[in-house]
């Protein structure tokens, strides 16, 4: 596996929107990939809850990281997290 870091800014997101950095790194691992803007990588993976996010409980969470590439490995720039509650 390649080695993940985190910018300081993914890092702050990362924080404020409830991923942790193993959930991050296991989304770079085994996401799947897309190219996205700027030269960047995209990554996508679901984990399945329940997840308390204030006064809500979540079923599932999709984390979406970007990434670049570089020689040592994956520099993380943002993540994002979108829960989901079962229909």
């Amino acid at each position: 596996m390649s080695r993940v870091r985190l910018h300081p800014h993914a890092e702050e997101r990362a924080a404020e929107r409830g991923a942790s950095a193993e959930e991050i790194a296991e989304t770079v691992a085994t996401g799947a990939r897309a190219p996205a803007r700027h030269g960047r990588t995209a990554f996508e993976r679901d984990f399945p809850g329940p997840f308390p996010r204030g006064a809500r409980r979540f079923d599932s969470k999709r984390l979406l990281v970007y990434a670049v590439e570089d020689d040592e490995g994956w520099l993380v720039v943002t993540v994002v997290v979108k829960y989901r509650s079962a229909p």
